[in-house]
């Protein structure tokens, strides 16, 4: 299958620009609208195939919480297992954390500590790349376990927030389907 100009410009016509949302100031790209819409959901879930089949991944682990829409729908498109990587407090048996810091505080997000084992290949997965820190913070995470983060992937991207800055510094590839200038 090959992806072409007007499938981007399917999906970013079918992503909802929502202004001063969560904050006055802020322009929030919604993805709802994407994946309520089968073509635009389908076009996106086709980018991520094509960008992965080939490398040969043991996992997709998605984040929370839109993370987890197209982590689950591309782990099973590869034939291969989805990991979710939570908030705290929301997985049941025993966790790994790592902590990250926020413009205004920090964070902290989990997975299971026998979710992954040392070699396995993960692919990364959330909706939208800003400044980065959570996405570093799951390279971080998945690290701890012993396994290989092979790349870090996103629907959309916010290129003046260089959040692909910090996710290359540390040697992971990233892809993003749709790129956004802000100005």
């Amino acid at each position: 299958m090959t992806i072409t100009l007007n499938d981007f410009d399917y999906v970013r016509e079918h992503i909802r620009q929502v202004p001063d949302f969560p904050k006055k100031g802020i322009l929030f790209l919604d993805i709802t609208t994407a994946t309520k819409d089968a073509k635009a959901f389908e076009k996106s879930m086709d980018f991520l195939y094509e960008q992965f089949k080939n490398e040969n991944a043991d996992y997709v682990a998605g984040i929370e919480s839109r993370g987890f829409i197209f982590g689950a729908a591309l782990a099973s498109k590869l034939g291969i297992g989805f990991i979710p990587i939570r908030k705290p407090n929301k997985l049941p048996a025993e966790t790994i954390s790592e902590s990250y810091d926020l413009e205004y505080g920090s964070d902290t997000i989990e997975i299971h500590k026998d979710a992954l084992k040392s070699g396995d290949r993960v692919i990364i997965i959330d909706d939208l790349l800003a400044t980065g820190g959570t996405a570093a913070a799951a390279c971080n995470l998945i690290r701890k376990t012993g396994a290989e983060v092979i790349t870090t992937s996103f629907i959309i991207e916010l290129d003046p927030l260089k959040g692909r800055e910090k996710i290359e510094a540390n040697g992971i590839k990233v892809v993003s389907m749709l790129h956004y200038d802000l100005d």
